[in-house]
C-alpha cells in the first residue's frame, strides 16, 4: 500500500513549538457561571431570574457579571424562599432578550464552567435558540462531574456545591444567589485543579478527561505521544524490547494516544499495557480506511497480546464443494487451486458445521469422505437407508441425476439460496406443528448460519473477482474543509490510498496513484488477496454515500436473487430474540420465511 507524496515537510512541523500535549491550565480563561430559575426545565416553561458569572485566569479574577432577569411570570413561593429573589426585585430587571447577549459578550472566548453544567448551559442554549441567536462554540467543564471523579467520601459526604465549598475551604458560602454560587464554584474549581496538579494534570484536555483509575505512573508516560501527528493513522505500543503490545487506529493519532495517559481510556487491561509500554510508534495514513486496513495487517503480523480481535485471520474454515466424479461437501482450512467452489470463510468451526448441516438437510449428496470412482459397488451407509443420501456408492443413482442435485446445490451457494430457505422453513413449520420447538430451533440456527455465510461469500466474491476498482469520495479534512479521498482496490485488497491535493489535476493524480499501487495477483477462493475482514472494510467504504467510481476493471455484480435479501429478516429475528425474546422464540422457534412485524 502506498500514497502519493505530499511533500517532504510534514504539515505539522509548524506546530512543534506548541505544547504538544494540550493547553496549559494557567493559560485558560474560565467563565464560571451560575443561574437562578423559576423551575427545573426551560422547555417546561421555567424562566431565568438571575445570571452570575466570574471570569478567571491563572488563579486571578478578571471580572464579574451579575444581573437579575425579569421572568415575565410569577416566581413560585418556594423558589422565592429558597433564593430570596422576589417578584418585586425582578419587576424592573432586564428581560432575558437583553440579559443573554450581555452575558455572551462577557463570556466570549472562555471555557464555560458550571456546577451541574447541563442545567445551566441547557437553559442558556434554550433561550439563545428561542431568540434565533447562534450559540457560540463554548467548551464546557462541569465541576460536579469532575468532583465525582476526584472527591472521595473522606473528603466530602457528597458532591453538592455546598459540601465541596466547605471541603475546599471556600471563603464564600453558596446561598442560591447566582454570583455568590459562581464565586464558590471558582474556589471549588481551583481546589480540584490544585489537587490534580500533584497527579500530573496540567492541561485542559487532561482535566476534562481525568479519572482516578488512571495511575500516576500512566500519566508520567504522556510524553510518549509528543511525536505523533494530529492525523489519521495507526499506533503501536512497544515494550522495552521493541515487541508490539497493542495496535490501534484513530483519526487523530496524538489525541488518541494521549488519552491512554490521561483518563478517557480506563480499561484495566489497557492500564496494564501502558505500564509495560516504553515507546509508541505512529504510522500516518492518507485516509481513515487506509488506517483501518493497516491496523488489521499489523495485528495479524505481530499478534499483540493486548489485542483481542483480528489476531489470527488464518484460523478460518471453508465449506468446499469438491470437483470429482461424485462431488460432496467438505469442511476445510485452506483454499486450493482445484476449481472447486468454496463458501466462507467462517471464523468459527461450530458455525461452519451448522451451515454444512443446513446444506445436507436440503441436498442428499454423499457425506462419506472417500474418493469414489465413477463405477462403484459397495454397501449403502446408514444415511442412504434414511433417504438422506442418494447413495452413489451402491449404484442407486445415475451420474446425470446426481449431477443435477449438485448443480442445484452449487446454485444455492453462489446465486439463489431459496431452495435451502424454503426446505428448512418447511421443516421448522412441521416441527412447530408437532410442538417440537427445540428441534425447530436447531434448524433455525442452521438456516441463519447458511444465510449469513452465503450472503457474505457472494458480497466478497463480487468485489474480489475485479482486478481493479478505483473510487473516490469527498470527505472532511483534519483541519476543516473537504478533500477527495481516493482508493485503489485490487482483488478485494486495498492497494493504494491518497488524497487529491488542493488545486491538483485530479486525473493525473489518480493515474500516478494507480502506478504506485501495490501489485496484487489473483488467487482462487472468495478472498484471494486479503483477509475477509479487510475486504469487508473496503466494501463498507465503497458502499457508503457519496462514492464515485473512477474505474472498474471486470464486473462488480451481486446476484439479484442472492442471499443478501434474506439477511434483513434474519437480523430482525435475531434482534427480537436478544431484546424482546418473543414467546415462540423462547420455546426455540422463529421462522425466517417472512419479515417480523
Amino acid at each position: 500500500m502506498s500514497s502519493a507524496a505530499q511533500g517532504a515537510t510534514s504539515r505539522w512541523e509548524s506546530q512543534r513549538s506548541f505544547d504538544e500535549l494540550g493547553r496549559p491550565l494557567r493559560d485558560i480563561t474560565f467563565c464560571v457561571v451560575d443561574l437562578e430559575t423559576t423551575g427545573g426545565s426551560a422547555e417546561g416553561g421555567s424562566m431565568i431570574t438571575e445570571i452570575g458569572a466570574v471570569k478567571v485566569r491563572g488563579g486571578e479574577v478578571l471580572g464579574e457579571f451579575q444581573t437579575l432577569v425579569n421572568p415575565r411570570t410569577e416566581i413560585p413561593a418556594f423558589i422565592a424562599v429558597l433564593t430570596g429573589i422576589t417578584n418585586s426585585m425582578v419587576s424592573d430587571a432586564p428581560p432575558i432578550e437583553s440579559a443573554l447577549p450581555s452575558f455572551l459578550e462577557f463570556a466570549a472566548g472562555c471555557v464555560l464552567v458550571a456546577h451541574n453544567a447541563p442545567f445551566d448551559v441547557g437553559f442558556l442554549k434554550y433561550f439563545a435558540e428561542q431568540q434565533g441567536r447562534p450559540w457560540p462554540t463554548f467548551e464546557v467543564l462541569d465541576t460536579a462531574r469532575l468532583a465525582r471523579r476526584v472527591i472521595t467520601r473522606d473528603d466530602a459526604p457528597n458532591c453538592k456545591l455546598s459540601s465541596l465549598a466547605k471541603a475546599f475551604g471556600s471563603p464564600v458560602t453558596p446561598n442560591h444567589r447566582a454570583l455568590e454560587d459562581a464565586r464558590a464554584t471558582v474556589h471549588v474549581l481551583h481546589g480540584m485543579m490544585e489537587r490534580l496538579g500533584g497527579l500530573g494534570v496540567q492541561t485542559l484536555e487532561e482535566l476534562q478527561t481525568f479519572s482516578s483509575r488512571v495511575t500516576t505512573a500512566q500519566r508520567k508516560k504522556r510524553h510518549l505521544a509528543e511525536s505523533l501527528p494530529h492525523a489519521p493513522g495507526v499506533y503501536l505500543f512497544r515494550d522495552d524490547r521493541a515487541r508490539v503490545l497493542y495496535v490501534g487506529t484513530s483519526r487523530d493519532l496524538r489525541s488518541r494516544v494521549r488519552s491512554y495517559f490521561t483518563a478517557s481510556e480506563t480499561r484495566s487491561r489497557m492500564g496494564e499495557m501502558v505500564g509495560i509500554a516504553s515507546r509508541v510508534d505512529g504510522i500516518e495514513c492518507a485516509t481513515a480506511l487506509e488506517a483501518e486496513v493497516r491496523e488489521l495487517r499489523l495485528i495479524a503480523e505481530h499478534k499483540p497480546r493486548y489485542n483481542r480481535r483480528s489476531r489470527f485471520p488464518e484460523k478460518v474454515h471453508f465449506i468446499k464443494l469438491t470437483r470429482e466424479p461424485w462431488p460432496r461437501l467438505s469442511l476445510v482450512r485452506r483454499v486450493l487451486d482445484d476449481d472447486a467452489d468454496y463458501l466462507g470463510p467462517f471464523s468459527s468451526r461450530k458455525t461452519a458445521e451448522k451451515c454444512l448441516a443446513a446444506l445436507h438437510d436440503t441436498f442428499p449428496v454423499r457425506q462419506c469422505s472417500e474418493r469414489l470412482s465413477r463405477t462403484v459397488t459397495r454397501s449403502p451407509c446408514v444415511l442412504a437407508e434414511m433417504d438422506r443420501c442418494l447413495s452413489p456408492c451402491d449404484g442407486s443413482v445415475d451420474e446425470a441425476t446426481y449431477a443435477a442435485v449438485v448443480r442445484q446445490l452449487r446454485d444455492s451457494l453462489l446465486r439463489r439460496p431459496d431452495e435451502v430457505v424454503d426446505a428448512i422453513n418447511a421443516r421448522m413449520e412441521a416441527l412447530a406443528a408437532d410442538e417440537r420447538f427445540e428441534e425447530a430451533g436447531v434448524h433455525r440456527d442452521r438456516l441463519a448460519a447458511f444465510v449469513r455465510a452465503a450472503a457474505r461469500t457472494q458480497r466478497l466474491s463480487a468485489l474480489t473477482r475485479c482486478p481493479e476498482v478505483v473510487a473516490a469520495r469527498r470527505e472532511d479534512g483534519p483541519n476543516g474543509g473537504s478533500r477527495w479521498a481516493v482508493h485503489v482496490v485490487r482483488y478485494g485488497r486495498l492497494a493504494a490510498a491518497g488524497v487529491i491535493p488542493s488545486g491538483a489535476d485530479a486525473i493525473a493524480y489518480v493515474a500516478t496513484l494507480r502506478l504506485s499501487a501495490e501489485t496484487v495477483a489473483s488467487a482462487p477462493g472468495p478472498i484471494p488477496a486479503a483477509t475477509a475482514e479487510e475486504t469487508e472494510k473496503v466494501l463498507r467504504w465503497l458502499e457508503s454515500p457519496g462514492i464515485r467510481l473512477v474505474d472498474v476493471d471486470g464486473e462488480w455484480t451481486c446476484p439479484v436473487a442472492g442471499a443478501t435479501r434474506h439477511l434483513a429478516v434474519h437480523d430482525a429475528v435475531n434482534q427480537s430474540r436478544l431484546s424482546l425474546v418473543p414467546f415462540a422464540d423462547r420455546r426455540g422457534l422463529t421462522t425466517v420465511s417472512q419479515p417480523v412485524r
